[in-house]
């Protein structure tokens, strides 16, 4: 795994803030702490693009049988193969 260094800014009540945690034993060090924070924000990120396409889906009416003619159909659409 490559490792990349990022330098950037924080007020001293946020370094204060990361620094408590990493001191309490939360993380081991502070790159630990932000991975953390960075994993969680593409775990929500993921989570709202679902419930986004959930609701897209459920706006989009009433549903349909999936026929096996409805799947390929469906398939070929995802593949771009529709033509």
């Amino acid at each position: 795994m490559s490792r990349n260094t990022m330098s950037f800014a924080l007020p001293e009540n946020m370094r204060d803030y990361i620094d408590a945690r990493v001191s309490d034993g939360s993380y081991g060090n502070t790159s630990e702490y932000l991975r953390e924070l960075i994993r969680r924000d593409q775990r929500e990120q993921a989570a709202q693009r679902l419930r986004d396409l959930i609701a897209d889906g459920l706006a989009s009416g009433n549903g349909r049988e999936a026929t096996d003619e409805v799947i390929d159909e469906l398939r070929k659409r995802a593949l771009g193969t529709d033509t």
